[in-house]
């Protein structure tokens, strides 16, 4: 089909790409401005000598999400993108010493927690069986359905989800869902952690949460050859390949508004026309910025930010076979950090540190016998902390922890090294005091409180990305693209 309407979507991040796929498909004319020179926003790549290192995201679950772009458009995926399903989801290393290895066959892994930390592994299996059937209530009204639209409401899903939705375990916290849950204190932290994913504390978040170990228990977690960044390059690739364009190296810096109606942007480089915009940028600097002259949703934008993140890109001169490509260093009291976080906006003295090493699978990310290691602990958004003292103090710590835990002194090994705090993190990709997830999801009524994938006021204007519905992170990007482009399709028919 083709359409004479023109869109223009700000930021090539996962969701901006995916979503002028889909519209570009749908007959769309489509331009993309991105105002760094390359394409994926967070999900982008960092060159240390001869270490490669994914910038940004590192799991990747539901890869049929991105499978669904390629079918789309009638190309064969595998001719742009391949991945492979990982056999250990992850290693985890408890602060006593204590390790274990989440196996992605459930009953391998419950076998796991039982052996090394006494859960018994009827616990497990049936918190992953409880965890299955809360997202399989959630996931067609949630996550792929605006939540602002009354014909939502109005779906044979939606009507079956309400009776269920006391059962959603809304009304209590993660932790102590999970303390009540589980017999082992090792189980109840490891299951917390879930609540990073979109940078939330389990302390405070619903349980509803509890839904994600779904994801890589039963769904899978995977790693694309050629590392994350492959997601990047292949959904470029698709773009450029059937039409969309780009313009690099150019910022946008108003967007034109006439009469209640979107009528193009201003840029660094000039003016362009458009009849639809969608906006990939952060919701907050997208009004602040983009609109100040516009009426803002102030109770939206001013809601609590999610973590944010201090990463550390270390090329490590050695191998360790302890390590897998996803590993978890637990701090010995995680309700304390979490509390370090949310209540003195400042990271603890003993965080849990995550480490990913992709050359465990993509053996050209760093030299024979070496390794890349991208390193993070969670921290609050950037509320004018002082982050070179911080960094320095964390960078301390999180060495000694892992050179107590692995047995070795880390520190020498450091061959390359590069930093990325929540002031880069904003400064990058525009996310506002460098908040991963846009705001946070510790209320249980999170969900509701996302901004729309839309404007009610100005007509042709868009949104998607982590910062609106229905959330950060590739999975959630991807279907919040799924929901834009279905909304601009719907409304504007030819």
């Amino acid at each position: 089909m083709n359409r004479s309407e023109s869109v223009i979507v700000i930021g090539s991040g996962v969701a901006g790409m995916a979503t002028a796929i889909r519209l570009k498909q749908a007959g769309f004319d489509v331009l993309v401005i991105e105002s760094n020179s390359y394409p994926g926003g967070k999900l982008s790549s960092v060159q240390l000598g001869d270490y490669r290192f994914d910038a940004g995201p590192s799991l990747f679950t539901l890869p049929n999400l991105v499978d669904e772009l390629f079918q789309l458009c009638n190309k064969k995926r595998a001719e742009y993108f391949n991945y492979e399903r990982l056999d250990i989801l992850c290693n985890y290393f408890f602060d006593d010493g204590k390790a274990v290895t989440a196996h992605s066959d459930i009953n391998r892994f419950a076998d796991e927690l039982a052996t090394q930390c006494g859960e018994p592994k009827l616990n497990t299996l049936n918190y992953l069986k409880e965890s299955k059937r809360v997202y399989d209530i959630t996931e067609p009204v949630f996550l792929k359905r605006s939540l602002h639209k009354i014909d939502t409401y109005f779906q044979s899903a939606t009507l079956k989800a309400i009776p269920q939705l006391p059962s959603l375990h809304m009304f209590e916290t993660m932790a102590s869902y999970n303390k009540r849950f589980f017999k082992s204190t090792y189980a109840t932290q490891l299951f917390n952690r879930y609540a990073t994913y979109n940078g939330s504390d389990p302390y405070r978040a619903p349980a509803t949460l509890n839904l994600i170990p779904h994801l890589e228990y039963h769904l899978g977690a995977y790693l694309p050859v050629g590392g994350m960044i492959s997601i990047t390059q292949s959904l470029y690739q698709l773009a450029t390949d059937i039409g969309v364009r780009f313009a690099f190296d150019e910022r946008v810096l108003s967007i034109r508004i006439a009469s209640q109606s979107v009528k193009g942007v201003y840029t660094t480089k000039g003016s362009y026309t458009a009849d639809i915009i969608v906006s990939n940028m952060d919701i907050y600097p997208t009004y602040h910025k983009l609109m100040p002259e516009q009426s803002k949703p102030s109770r939206i934008l001013n809601q609590p930010r999610s973590g944010s993140a201090l990463i550390f890109y270390w090329g490590i001169n050695a191998a360790f076979s302890s390590l897998d490509v996803h590993n978890i260093f637990f701090s010995a009291d995680y309700e304390k950090e979490f509390g370090s976080m949310s209540r003195n906006n400042t990271i603890c003295d003993d965080p849990t540190v995550y480490v990913n090493i992709t050359s465990k699978k993509c053996k050209g990310d760093a030299p024979k016998g070496k390794e890349n290691w991208f390193v993070l602990i969670n921290t609050p958004p950037n509320t004018g902390q002082d982050w070179d003292q911080l960094i320095q103090k964390t960078r301390m710590n999180v060495l000694n922890k892992l050179s107590r835990l692995l047995k070795r002194a880390i520190e020498p090994l450091i061959e390359v090294e590069s930093i990325l705090d929540p002031r880069s993190i904003e400064l990058k990709t525009s996310s506002y005091q460098g908040a991963l997830y846009g705001s946070s999801s510790n209320n249980r009524m999170a969900a509701f409180f996302r901004h729309k994938n839309f404007s009610s006021d100005i007509r042709g204007l868009y949104f998607c990305g982590g910062s609106v519905h229905p959330g950060g992170g590739i999975p959630l990007c991807l279907m919040g693209a799924a929901i834009t482009a279905s909304l601009i399709e719907q409304e504007h028919i030819l």
